[in-house]
């Protein structure tokens, strides 16, 4: 059975930091889908971009899902912190051990909840006081058992690749950046 991962959409989302995560997951072959926390399918990125979700979370069934995925930005973040079913299925995941993913100012839900402490977690710059007792660091990306975060729209390819990486392998990682020409000299 191939790997499950669930991006969740919210109205003002940061289009490029959903959709690459998106696209590469599927790329890789990770069962992924793009869930809406609203009652609509379709989202408005904070970009004006309509975004066309697989599922509304009201609807969906996460028992075989293994990763969730928070894109940043805004009013994007505030719309995923300020939903309760979400931020309960992230510290239920989390308790788990399953493997919960966010990116630019997005996280600071997960800091919020309290899924950082005593992890490295990498965010936006000036969101870094809201990521509760993490360690913060100013990579890339961060990886850190279960938890993977990042810093922006331009790191939204190495963090799609994190998580290839975190859900199959790091070959199938480097293959598939190989693939997709990223960093080649």
């Amino acid at each position: 059975m191939s790997s499950r991962a669930c991006i969740f959409m919210a109205e003002g989302l940061e289009e490029i930091e959903g959709l690459t995560v998106v696209d590469i997951l599927r790329r890789a072959g990770i069962d992924t889908q793009m869930v809406s926390i609203t009652d609509e399918r379709l989202i408005t990125g904070s970009h004006q971009i309509p975004v066309q979700t697989d599922i509304c979370m009201k609807d969906a069934d996460f028992s075989e899902t293994e990763l969730l995925v928070l894109p940043g930005g805004m009013p994007g973040t505030l719309n995923l912190g300020a939903c309760k079913p979400l931020t309960d299925l992230l510290v239920r995941f989390h308790k788990e051990g399953k493997c919960v993913a966010a990116i630019c100012a997005a996280p600071s839900v997960l800091g919020d909840l309290g899924i950082l402490k005593g992890k490295k977690a990498a965010c936006y710059p000036s969101f870094e006081s809201r990521l509760t007792g993490a360690d913060v660091v100013f990579d890339e990306v961060a990886s850190d058992g279960n938890v993977i975060t990042s810093r922006g729209m331009g790191t939204a390819i190495p963090f799609a690749l994190a998580l290839v990486e975190k859900l199959i392998s790091k070959e199938k990682a480097d293959e598939l950046g190989k693939d997709i020409i990223f960093r080649c000299s």
